[in-house]
């Protein structure tokens, strides 16, 4: 993704499908968000200017005050050169001519209209380069930066961009738009420089079939993972997230060279086709479907496995890989295979030592506690004791402690040097406070509803914050409490409140705080809203 780095400039080559940067405060992170608190030396990274979220290619971010304060100048005088490349598959009847009027936002949309005296000028200069049987390719000059210009203008004389429904193209799998080059001058050494993104419109350009469906595969799907997944470190990851990806109601992940696809009642013949596709697009050996359900208390692991599709018989363990380390998973336990991948970045701050800008998770050289309650096959623990903590794992069933102390070993990481507790998580919480405990980070990730005798029924929706009174008293004074919940109910906003209230009955502070949604490969949309909620609190 990245096309150009120095201590000033970061170029990448975005995907489409990708917001430049968040639209709300609890909605997916953009591009922007994702990289700024993702390494510590992009901690001051800032926007100087944005693609639309279906358009792909070349975007700048600056690093340094110097860099900020001479791109914004050339981008507000004009002496950045853009190119864009678009597909049609309507007839121009110019080759070549410049597009000139005034842009008037109406809605989600912008309308154009004639240029009036003191009206501001959006202008774009068209060029054809190509035609193709059923499209054509044309490039794009923007001359001014307004929202939505190209697309506007090319809607404007008869060409609407492939892909964009809002200005009245053909349906297809993306807006058939790319950011190819930006041409500008170094903002210290004053140096000519030119980023290119090539476009590859080899990928289908499909359109929409006889019963308006999308496309089985979406290349702008596979395009986003490629992005900001790292292949020699992660093979396991969210390769279909449902509406999001335009394929409401169903949801595969890849799991090494497995596919597991999930939804709510036995596959039809439009998903085993995307299943199929899937699994020809990343040469998966197998494939397997779970169905979704929400009564899995009391089936039995045989009813609540996922059941083979197609292919190769899974092992009935084998490893995963997420972040350079390596996770036992099974398609034969029951209705969970051993790891959340939706975790997968959150995770990833305990081996980089590095939540946010501006928030390192320890300080270097200190050896910490860590205590992950529902800790589950302990993959938090694993990421936490890679880093060199120390680590207490809680969870209610001996089973899975089991399964975390394997993950512990396939890492190299003696077990035995780490604490695995079995029982309720409310109770055990009580007497480790008792016993003078206390951690320098706490990891709350409990599931959305759970019961046992020592603790009762829980729920999230509502008991959230009493899970955080019970985890205070053992965290000690400016450390690190990691809270996160998918319990979809959970608005983000009642969520915070929550955990907001119990700290301020400790009589305790938040000094730092970063709200995280889950990653870019589970994409929010109006049609997929966001499930998963977690926040990271430096607390006094």
């Amino acid at each position: 993704m990245t096309l150009h780095e120095d201590e000033h400039l970061l170029v990448i080559n975005k995907p489409a499908g990708w917001n430049t940067h968040a639209p709300s405060p609890f909605a997916g992170e953009g591009a922007y968000e994702w990289l700024k608190h993702r390494e510590p030396r992009w901690a001051r990274l800032a926007i100087i200017h944005r693609l639309d979220k279906e358009t792909s290619g070349v975007l700048v971010f600056g690093k340094s005050t110097d860099a900020n304060r001479s791109l914004t100048q050339q981008f507000t005088e004009r002496r950045v050169r853009k190119t864009y490349a678009l597909v049609t598959d309507r007839p121009l009847k110019q080759k070549h001519f410049t597009a000139a009027s005034s842009l008037v936002r109406a809605g989600e949309k912008y309308v154009s209209q004639p240029l009036r005296p003191g009206g501001e000028r959006a202008e774009t200069r068209f060029r054809v380069v190509a035609i193709e049987p059923g499209r054509n390719l044309i490039e794009a000059e923007p001359t001014t930066g307004r929202t939505h210009q190209i697309r506007v203008h090319a809607a404007e004389h008869g060409f609407p961009i492939l892909g964009d429904r809002l200005y009245g193209g053909t349906p297809a799998e993306r807006v058939f738009l790319h950011a190819a080059e930006l041409s500008l001058r170094h903002p210290t050494t004053g140096e000519l420089l030119t980023f290119c993104a090539p476009c590859d419109w080899s990928v289908r350009a499909s359109l929409a079939d006889e019963a308006g469906e999308m496309p089985v595969v979406r290349s702008a799907s596979v395009a986003l993972r490629a992005a900001i997944v790292e292949p020699q470190l992660t093979d396991s990851f969210r390769y279909l997230h449902g509406a999001s990806d335009g394929s409401p109601w169903l949801y595969v992940d890849k799991l090494a060279d497995f596919l597991l696809a999930q939804c709510e009642g036995t596959l039809d013949t439009r998903q085993r086709e995307h299943l199929e596709a899937i699994q020809r697009e990343c040469g998966s050996r197998g494939a397997y479907h779970k169905r979704l359900s929400r009564r899995v208390r009391g089936a039995t692991i045989e009813e609540t496995s996922p059941q083979l599709v197609f292919g190769d018989v899974a092992p009935e363990r084998f490893t995963i890989r997420e972040n350079g380390l390596n996770f036992e998973v099974s398609l034969s336990e029951g209705y969970s295979v051993g790891l959340f991948l939706d975790q997968r970045d959150n995770r990833r701050r305990f081996l980089v030592n590095h939540v946010a800008a501006e928030f390192p998770l320890f300080p270097h050289g200190a050896t910490v506690q860590v205590l992950n309650t529902f800790g589950y096959t302990c993959g938090f623990s694993v990421a936490a004791a890679k880093s060199g903590a120390h680590t207490t794992s809680l969870d209610l069933s001996k089973k899975y402690l089991e399964w975390g102390k394997r993950n512990f070993a396939l890492n190299g990481i003696d077990s035995s040097q780490h604490d695995f507790i079995y029982g309720d998580a409310f109770d055990w919480m009580r007497r480790l406070t008792k016993k003078g405990r206390s951690f320098d980070c706490i990891i709350l990730d409990p599931p959305t509803f759970s019961q046992s005798k020592a603790g009762g029924t829980w729920q999230a929706e509502k008991d959230y914050g009493k899970l955080v009174t019970a985890a205070l008293p053992l965290l000690k004074p400016n450390a690190v409490l990691l809270a996160s919940t998918n319990a979809a109910k959970l608005e983000a906003e009642r969520f915070l409140a929550m955990i907001g209230e119990s700290v301020t009955k400790a009589r305790r502070k938040v000094l730092q705080q970063h709200y995280v949604p889950q990653p870019p490969d589970f994409p929010i949309s109006r049609e997929e809203p966001a499930y998963l909620k977690t926040v990271w609190l430096r607390i006094s």
